[in-house]
């Protein structure tokens, strides 16, 4: 494998009071700043943030929605600072080849009101497509409609429904009169839909290529118009847990179509190319492999194939470029082909045991659920998150339906002094002593709550914009945890698996484990930027006219004071900007 550029960069300015360092995300980047010495002096006010994308020659400004006092709008972060002591930043380019430079600057107010800037922090990252090139790679949606930034880009009045279906659209056929659908699509859909619609599309050039997929959702017309044009070069099994529901309808339209453009069979009994079916509970997976004379491409994740799953869920996606790993997608496939009902049919089959995929440059393990007693995963990783050294990050749908050892395994950890835990849940998470308002273990050391709930109201108070709701149904679908990031040891679980009792021993999943930092800090920088979206959603709807969210000025009580003396913000602050891991 050719020579990666580097997943973490540092400032190397000695001159300045604080101390830089960029971790590389999937098209988005988290820049973490600490002062060298002590705590900073009572008149800095914040940093100022700048990037310039390759093949740029000047600086631009992360702007920055809160002001200080007295002043309204979005500012650039020289005149109205991040007051926080790291930053994720989405450039708006962020697929291009090549540096993405950083420019951080400390800003200082005096007595008057009037600003300085001390001595700035530059660093160069790389933020190319893939993570492991022409091995593997990570991809996330964008997962923000119910944020100021898509409110800003592509919401006037309530034109939000425009670019999705509603509930009495055909959602095999829509297509939006908003000429701003194209844009806002490919904004939501991010590394997602790319390569997922990347991989299709290459599958249908190569007329060699067969392709195998299974899905759990599936009405995006993006998807079901590309498995058409595949013809009897396509194997597929379809959930059909939800028949008899409304959601139902739009599976069963595109298994019609499919029936049709791969000459299958009517009878579903005889069929050879569109197969129904729900294991125990459900076919939960969502899959795609493309084998073909020059391409092998295996696809897995909790991304749906369907308009929530690309364009309002936070999902993720993992794609892996080896003919090994197809060939165990194809015979995952062919498994559940013969047992589409039969959860211990398909347990007591090769695919249901976890495998080491023996990739170039990065230990990646792969299985298929539904397992058995002996293949069991579920125990495992929760014996795995209890022996967390440092750090936890999770972004979990359903923990709030699933009690079990994933859940215990979460509450130990979060309670262990000096752990740091971050995480969330589409729900709030009934407690362990019968609280209901989410998962709010607090330990002795501070650690804060880990869970938000994403059903926040829609409606802001000005100088914000008003948001869409979302819509019905969840908004964090993610199914992940990250085990010490910040370690040689990193690991990181995901796929479509809700480790879940039911996950592991019912239904139809894709199970990963990836021991690789850099793939562990591009999940991480994802979690922290799903928390920290929550968290400002919660800040905003608590903020009114006499208590509005608005930048603090100098103080005999500093800003950055908790970031010192509240024990779990003065972890995230050494956290994210420690020289090397430990």
């Amino acid at each position: 494998m050719a020579d990666l550029a580097p997943f973490e960069v540092y400032g190397a300015n000695d001159a300045a009071l604080f101390t830089l360092k960029i971790f590389r995300g999937e098209r988005m980047c988290l820049l973490g700043m600490n002062w060298k010495t002590g705590q900073p002096p009572n008149n800095f006010v914040g940093f100022g943030i700048e990037y310039m994308q390759p093949n740029q020659t000047a600086f631009s400004a992360v702007p920055n929605r809160l002001s200080f006092p007295g002043k309204t709008g979005t500012l650039s972060s020289l005149l109205s600072p991040i007051q926080k002591f790291r930053w994720v930043h989405f450039p708006p380019q962020p697929d291009l080849e090549g540096d993405y430079t950083y420019r951080v600057t400390p800003v200082f107010m005096d007595a008057a009101g009037n600003l300085t800037n001390g001595d700035t922090q530059t660093a160069a990252i790389q933020l190319e497509s893939e993570t492991y090139p022409g091995v593997l790679n990570i991809a996330f949606t964008r997962g923000f409609v119910m944020s100021q930034a898509f409110t800003d880009k592509f919401q006037t009045g309530n034109t939000t429904q425009e670019l999705l279906p509603g509930k009495n659209d055909d959602h095999l056929t829509f297509v939006s009169a908003n000429p701003q659908q194209a844009a806002a699509l490919q904004w939501m859909g991010f590394k997602s839909r790319q390569l997922i619609l990347d991989t299709l599309d290459a599958a249908i050039a190569d007329p060699t290529a067969q392709v195998r997929v299974a899905a759990y959702d599936l009405d995006l017309p993006e998807v079901v118009n590309r498995l058409v044009k595949l013809g009897s070069r396509l194997k597929i099994i379809i959930d059909d847990s939800d028949t008899k529901k409304p959601a139902g309808k739009f599976k069963n339209a595109a298994e019609s179509l499919l029936v049709t453009s791969t000459g299958d069979q009517t009878d579903p009994t005889q069929r050879q190319f569109v197969k129904r079916g729900h294991l125990g509970t459900l076919q939960h997976s969502k899959t795609i492999a493309v084998k073909g004379n020059n391409l092998n491409v295996a696809i897995g994740g909790s991304t749906n194939f369907s308009w929530r799953g690309f364009y309002i869920q936070n999902n993720n996606a993992i794609v892996v470029k080896d003919a090994h790993t197809v060939g165990l997608f194809f015979a995952a496939l062919d498994n559940l082909f013969a047992n589409p009902d039969s959860p211990s049919g398909f347990a007591g089959t090769p695919s249901a045991e976890m495998v080491d995929l023996n990739l170039p440059g990065v230990q990646v393990s792969l299985a298929f659920s539904p397992h058995n007693s002996h293949n069991t995963c579920l125990q495992n990783i929760a014996n795995d998150i209890n022996t967390t050294q440092s750090s936890l990050m999770f972004s979990l749908a359903f923990l709030y339906q699933a009690p079990g050892p994933i859940y215990d395994s979460i509450y130990k950890v979060t309670n262990t002094a000096g752990m740091f835990v971050y995480g969330i849940s589409d729900k709030a998470v009934q407690g362990q002593k019968g609280k209901s308002d989410g998962l709010d273990f607090q330990a002795p050391d501070g650690n804060p709550p880990v869970a938000f709930p994403a059903t926040l109201v829609g409606k802001v108070p000005e100088p914000f914009k008003s948001e869409y709701s979302g819509g019905a149904g969840i908004n964090m679908h993610h199914k992940f945890v990250v085990i010490d990031f910040d370690k040689p040891t990193a690991r990181v679980y995901m796929g479509s698996y809700n480790f879940s009792g039911s996950a592991d021993l019912e239904n139809g999943e894709n199970l990963w484990q990836i021991k690789d930092r850099r793939v562990a800090v591009s999940y991480m920088i994802e979690a922290v930027s799903i928390f920290d979206h929550y968290e400002w959603r919660d800040a905003e709807s608590k903020a009114t006219a006499a208590q509005p969210l608005e930048l603090q000025t100098p103080s005999a009580t500093p800003w950055f004071l908790e970031d010192y003396t509240v024990p779990e913000k003065a972890k995230d602050r050494i956290l994210f900007s420690q020289v090397s891991p430990a």
